[in-house]
């Protein structure tokens, strides 16, 4: 049985200087990025005789979780006034594969730092993770466990 590791960076480049003050007014635009790596072509994990160059989509399907909660929880603090004005995720998944060559995810975790405008509910901005979660549709697709490790802070 061998085990792999994934890393990736989504880093939400969506404020166009208000934060998240109305539904309207933030884009929804994000950078997915890994070390060495061009912006989304794809291949298959050079573990799997892929383009070491390219997207696998093992990144890609963590780039996707990441992706899904973000923007959930960008919508429910813009909807309950909770003004982020940054957003990174860093998340990380480890798959292993059998002997057969057939595998699976066995667990990813999130990691989104975010930060909110002064004036905003910082226990209400942490809390809206869990709700994030809950409506992701990839989360909410996937037979693994998805864990959080969230850092909400005040600008200064």
């Amino acid at each position: 049985m061998e085990t792999h590791h994934y890393t990736l960076d989504v880093e939400w480049t969506g404020n166009r200087g208000q934060g998240t003050r109305t539904m309207s007014g933030y884009g929804r635009d994000h950078r997915i990025s890994a070390p060495g790596k061009p912006a989304i072509a794809g291949s298959s994990d050079p573990s799997f005789r892929g383009d070491p160059a390219c997207w696998n989509p093992e990144e890609l399907l963590l780039a996707s979780l990441s992706a899904c909660h973000k923007l959930w929880y960008l919508g429910l603090c813009a909807g309950a006034g909770v003004v982020v004005e940054t957003y990174r995720d860093q998340p990380r998944g480890v798959m292993v594969e059998e002997a057969s060559g057939a595998g699976q995810f066995t667990i990813v975790t999130l990691r989104p730092t975010v930060t909110i405008a002064r004036g905003s509910d910082l226990k209400l901005a942490e809390a809206l993770h869990e709700q994030a979660h809950a409506m992701c549709f990839i989360a909410r697709s996937v037979s693994f466990p998805i864990h959080r490790e969230t850092t909400v802070s005040v600008e200064p």
